[in-house]
């Protein structure tokens, strides 16, 4: 009897000190956001809708505008309600980019049931930015606010040719300003028709809300899909790209190898300063074969964090080695995208927690919860 209680103790003692090492192990750097949680049973929060449906300006005809996927979602806070305004996409093509997408607009007292207008608030119509975005569409948006309460969406304008950032600006999350492509007059034009989008503004969080910032004077942003570049401004809507001295575009971080982000490192949400360093919030495409990280699929996109100099934003510190959130759910991983997306697009600061909204397989929008209070085990690969 001796023996046994004395295994027991000592099988206690065993399972206290893995347990306290395996929660060292998945425990993130303390700079980084998580871990982040997907609430049970609220997820997917948007899908398709085949009946909800508007006259498009440019057909001049009733269109199915959110019949066949809904994903790729921004997100801010207004009147103390969490909006998501999705990327949506009718059956008017066939593949990903070949149908016309809009963004829609969904609304929610608790960030984790939405109820969705029926028609889109953002779309080409027969204005001055129709040469840019006809007949592909508005494409995968990131919002934020300022200080005096207007909204400034990020988007690719996609005229099937070349994708281009674009800018837009609002009171209401509903209607909106174009102010075009937000390297007009940049250099003078040098950079508006390479292609370029994914753009992710500096905020930070004052008195509890998050809110667009400056830097040194001037507002600033990250951007791109397969480096990591920035840009600067004096008014959120024209915007210098940072170039080397040849004049060639400065790349901040960039794919590596072996890696979740081996492929692509394509900017997300908002970027937030904190007293630790600037956070950018970031999607990895991980690369097929044997450069990619082979615990993911090839072709997967994963979500992933770089901390930036609080000082020089344009200075990189460090990036996790492995995504912070990844496709787990079925969801994630069936859609047009087959390979597995969770694509980071939209963050709130709600409630004292960061609501995540992200893309599911091209196909769908989920939200993920990070409660600094309370915080979820991380992923155990971490």
């Amino acid at each position: 009897m001796k023996n046994v209680t004395a295994f027991v103790k000592c099988l206690a003692v065993f399972l206290v000190i893995s347990g306290s090492a395996i929660a060292q192990q998945n425990r993130l750097p303390d700079w980084a956001f998580g871990g982040f949680k997907r609430p049970a049973s609220v997820n997917p929060i948007i899908s398709p809708d085949s009946t909800s449906q508007f006259t498009d300006p440019v057909l001049n005809k009733a269109v199915r505008w959110e019949s066949n996927d809904t994903f790729n979602p921004a997100a801010a806070l207004i009147n103390n309600k969490i909006v998501v305004l999705y990327r949506a996409e009718d059956k008017s093509g066939v593949g990903i980019g070949f149908r016309t997408s809009r963004l829609g607009y969904a609304s929610s007292t608790d960030g984790l049931h939405f109820k969705r207008s029926h028609t889109p608030v953002f779309y080409p119509a027969n204005d001055s930015q129709k040469k840019y975005e006809w007949p592909g569409g508005c494409e995968d948006p990131r919002v934020a606010v300022t200080a005096k309460g207007t909204y400034v969406v990020f988007y690719t304008q996609w005229n099937r040719d070349v994708p281009r950032l674009g800018v837009a600006t609002s009171k209401d999350l509903k209607h909106w300003t174009k102010h075009g492509p937000i390297f007009e007059d940049a250099y003078n034009g040098k950079f508006l028709n390479i292609a370029h989008k994914s753009a992710s503004i500096l905020t930070k969080v004052v008195g509890g809300k998050q809110i667009v910032t400056k830097i040194n004077g001037k507002y600033w942003m990250y951007w791109g899909e397969l480096h990591v570049y920035a840009a600067t401004s004096d008014n959120l809507v024209d915007w210098k790209p940072l170039t080397n001295t040849d004049g060639t575009l400065k790349e901040l971080i960039s794919p590596r190898k072996g890696f979740f982000d081996s492929e692509l490192t394509e900017c997300g949400p908002p970027a937030i300063w904190t007293d630790k360093g600037i956070i950018l919030f970031y999607n990895g495409k991980n690369k097929a074969g044997d450069d990619g990280d082979k615990r993911f699929n090839g072709n997967s996109y994963c979500a992933g964090q770089a901390l930036f100099d609080k000082n020089d934003p344009s200075k990189p510190i460090t990036r996790l080695d492995l995504p912070f959130l990844r496709p787990m759910e079925a969801f994630e991983k069936s859609g047009q995208y087959v390979n597995g997306t969770v694509f980071i697009e939209g963050m709130v600061f709600f409630h004292k927690k960061w609501f995540l909204y992200y893309g599911c397989a091209d196909s769908r929008v989920a939200v993920a919860i990070y409660d600094p209070a309370h915080p979820a085990l991380p992923d155990p690969l971490n």
